[in-house]
């Protein structure tokens, strides 16, 4: 297995960091710049999971990847609205925990091969 997906699973976690600083600013729903913010990190760590190889992802069938990517596609392609707040919201409260966890373990298991 090479290493050169590991740059990317650091990418993905320090997106993360990030859209949790941007959620310790305020309510995202509520103000532009935070949901722009954070869209951007969003978009980013999507495009970062797309570059982890398929046989460590396959050990996380909770996360759902082929969404993650499609989610990426519809964050970067629609200018016109299909993305709400409300979804963004619904989005980090819900996936970016067990993202992160999956990726701290693919790292860890990396360190112990």
């Amino acid at each position: 297995m090479t290493k050169s997906w590991e740059p990317y699973a650091r990418h993905i976690l320090d997106a993360i960091a990030k859209i949790r600083r941007i959620q310790a600013r305020g309510d995202l729903s509520q103000d532009e710049i935070l949901y722009d913010a954070a869209l951007r990190n969003l978009q980013t760590l999507a495009e970062a999971t797309q570059h982890l190889p398929d046989e460590l992802k396959e050990r996380y069938v909770d996360i759902p990847w082929k969404q993650i990517s499609g989610f990426r596609n519809i964050l970067v392609h629609s200018y016109l609205g299909e993305i709400d707040a409300q979804t963004i919201l619904r989005v980090v409260r819900k996936s970016i925990a067990p993202l992160e966890n999956a990726i701290n373990s693919m790292l860890v298991i990396t360190i112990n091969d």
